[in-house]
């Protein structure tokens, strides 16, 4: 995430081989306990909500075939008749039954179903030839233009998506590929448009379907807007870019975690007129100054980005945050535990608002900056996962500085929020009395998305009590991502 130096002496960033199309690397520690319809008037003060997820009830529930569902009508072509390539049919029947009901509300053209259905297994060497792409060892689905099909791999991607996320990331997969289809029949893009514009109209749209499924309006599937969802998101961010070299030229780019899931967000929340309005200068609005790309130092040696997490990098961050917030009254840093008359522990880190203290458990927060392994099969995790939860304990002061409420999941939301802004922040250097300096880095926000669905505690109260749903809680995060600290404050009130 961060790196850690003195003023002037260049920046480091972190790398982190990261395969986007090899879902492999899913995660087994998602904590698990959706995209609109194109109804007018959703207000995107829903995201707001602690116990909502758009308009709709955080709830954690069944997600996946319903026990009534019809049996998939169609064609697979060189299926194995197993139940990947089942449930995939099942699920472009449902996404082309939603788009051919609404597709002319909200996008121009006219509707054309998929002509062709393509299963293929990835380990085989006799694995087809699908519209000229070599299927073997191309873990992966696809949309084509040319062809007019999708196709999919059944042994390997859809297979490890379906075992970590569950049977709704396949159909998650397949409203992604469905959203490349709707692009060439609304004419959104065209060839000089860049990947990524494809690929955040795609994940729109995909949020788009899932929205009405989690509103219970699907006769095939059901999706929960907690746990299910947390999923389905899970599995976005595992398919997120690469952190790349700034020298590299990444014309298949998708987006990082928080581009991919703010995008569904969009999808989700506002409907398919959003995904129609995604373009360059969106996707470049919507970043900012945010890093996406590795830098080298002075020397040409472009470093990994991770500082240790330690008593000096606390310390610099607690430098850096009193600038950032400038509180009358700062907090102060402690390694020792004590009793708190007024908020429960919430470790690895801790704040008491009667003492004004934030409390860390050293050998805790390290571990949770561990930096994951791809052998791992986990989420993103390293050094921004564990001081990000610094970063909120701090933020916690603040508003006990303000006299609010230190237990409430509006507080919760606000703290994710405020966190989000001391990110946007960093990106750029803030001069410390110590003449130290952390920097955001390429990959640290996805180290910090990852955790608000892992351990929630970015997006939680002094009691460490977090709100039920992972969506909302990036809604909150990535409010604050955009800079404007008074926003956290207006929209979530005490």
């Amino acid at each position: 995430m961060l790196s850690c130096r003195p003023v002037g002496m260049g920046l480091v960033m972190k790398i982190r081989a990261i395969l986007r199309a090899a879902i492999a690397c899913a995660t087994t520690v998602v904590v698990v306990a959706g995209c609109s319809t194109m109804t007018q008037g959703r207000a995107l003060s829903m995201l707001n909500d602690p116990f909502r997820v758009g308009d709709l009830p955080a709830t954690n529930g069944p997600s996946g075939i319903r026990a009534n569902a019809p049996a998939p009508n169609g064609t697979v072509v060189n299926t194995d008749n197993g139940s990947i390539d089942k449930l995939s049919l099942l699920s472009v029947n449902d996404i082309e039954d939603y788009w051919k009901s609404v597709y002319s509300q909200s996008l121009k053209g006219t509707f054309l179903p998929v002509g062709k259905l393509v299963s293929y297994d990835s380990n085989s060497p006799s694995s087809p030839i699908v519209c000229h792409n070599d299927t073997y060892k191309l873990v992966n689905a696809f949309f084509t233009s040319r062809c007019n099909l999708i196709a999919w791999d059944r042994t390997v991607f859809m297979a490890v998506a379906q075992r970590y996320f569950g049977d709704m990331s396949v159909t998650g997969v397949l409203a992604h590929e469905f959203g490349h289809a709707l692009q060439q029949m609304a004419k959104l893009v065209t060839r000089s448009d860049p990947t990524i514009v494809r690929e955040q109209q795609a994940d729109c749209f995909a949020g788009v379907y899932l929205y009405w499924v989690a509103a219970g309006k699907s006769s095939r599937f059901t999706l929960s807007t907690a746990d299910g969802l947390d999923h389905v998101l899970a599995g976005i961010i595992t398919t997120r870019d690469p952190v790349q070299d700034a020298d590299t030229v990444n014309d298949d780019e998708h987006g990082t975690a928080l581009d991919r899931i703010s995008a569904f967000q969009m999808g989700f929340v506002t409907g398919a007129s959003a995904c129609a309005g995604i373009n360059k200068q969106e996707i470049a609005q919507r970043r900012g100054d945010l890093p996406t790309a590795l830098q080298a130092d002075p020397n040409g040696d472009t470093g990994t980005g991770e500082v240790p997490i330690d008593e000096d990098t606390l310390s610099t961050l607690m430098e850096l945050l009193g600038k950032v917030f400038s509180p009358k009254n700062p907090p102060t840093l402690s390694y020792k535990a004590a009793g708190c008359p007024d908020a429960k522990p919430s470790p690895p880190a801790s704040y008491c608002p009667a003492t004004n203290t934030i409390v860390v458990d050293l050998p805790g927060l390290t571990q949770l900056g561990k930096v994951s392994s791809e052998s791992e099969d986990t989420l993103p995790q390293g050094d921004d996962t564990a001081l990000s939860v610094v970063m909120s304990r701090y933020a916690l002061a603040v508003q006990h500085e303000r006299n609010l409420p230190m237990q409430s999941p509006w507080t919760a939301l606000r703290t994710a929020c405020l966190t989000g802004v001391v990110h946007r922040k960093m990106a750029e250097p803030i001069e410390t009395p110590s003449q130290k300096e952390l920097l955001l880095t390429a990959g640290d926000l996805d180290e910090a998305v990852a955790g608000l669905l892992t351990n929630h505690m970015v997006a939680s109260d002094a009691d460490g009590t977090s709100v039920p749903a992972g969506f909302t809680r990036i809604a909150a995060f990535r409010g604050g991502v955009g800079g404007n600290m008074d926003v956290c404050y207006s929209r979530y009130p005490a």
